[in-house]
């Protein structure tokens, strides 16, 4: 019985090594292509603290301005709001619970940073601001990665050609193609801040900037 799968093996041996004897001849390469894209998405981060001794009386001082801030974003339809962590938290003095943390955060997304950034404003009269960040949207990207993979493999081809060419081979046969794809916008940290029960504050400066996407084929290919 135990035969027939050395037999297989063995009627499958020439079959290996000639498979194995027709790779030569063979080069791995790879070409990128970049490009700087203006960021059009603009991500900002705030958040709400109580800290005291009765947890629902703080769980409804942070419950209410999140609220709060949820109503005033939702004023404008193109912004995109979501809730984040949600944490209660003991705070301790001499290993001792003497009283009690809570906190939430939420995240708004807009295309809009100029104004995005004069409702961040209004909204630092209850809550922080903790961090803002520009970035490319989706669409922005894909639009701009199809044109760089486009320009990425015209490279890699050139630069196919030309190493066949140097090795004074007259073509080559393409046998493995990779694409990737990298690239992302910077993020400006804005410092905390939080003001009770005070007027709107000044909008914060803001410049989206740009990114700096990449496409990099990389691939084999063997020499005729």
């Amino acid at each position: 019985m135990k035969a027939l799968p050395i037999l297989a093996l063995l009627l499958l041996a020439p079959v290996i090594q000639a498979a194995e004897e027709n790779h030569f001849n063979r080069i791995t390469l790879s070409a990128s292509a970049g490009d700087l894209v203006t960021n059009d998405t603009m991500t900002a981060t705030l958040s709400r603290q109580a800290e005291g001794k009765d947890t629902a009386a703080l769980a409804n001082t942070v419950n209410s301005d999140i609220n709060w801030a949820i109503a005033q974003i939702k004023k404008h339809p193109s912004f995109k709001v979501r809730t984040q962590a949600y944490n209660t938290h003991p705070v301790y003095h001499k290993n001792v619970v003497t009283g009690w943390k809570v906190s939430q955060s939420i995240r708004i997304e807009s295309r809009n940073a100029a104004e995005l950034s004069k409702l961040l404003g209004s909204l630092q009269k209850r809550l922080h601001l903790t961090s803002v960040s520009f970035g490319v949207s989706p669409e922005l990207r894909e639009e701009n990665e199809n044109k760089l993979i486009s320009r990425a493999i015209t490279a890699f081809t050139a630069r196919a050609k030309s190493i066949a060419g140097d090795l004074g081979h007259s073509s080559y046969k393409l046998v493995k193609l990779n694409v990737q794809t990298g690239g992302g916008g910077p993020v400006f940290q804005a410092r905390a801040m939080m003001m009770e029960a005070a007027p709107a504050m000044a909008p914060p400066a803001m410049e989206a900037g740009e990114s700096r996407l990449t496409v990099t084929v990389s691939g084999e290919i063997e020499l005729k």
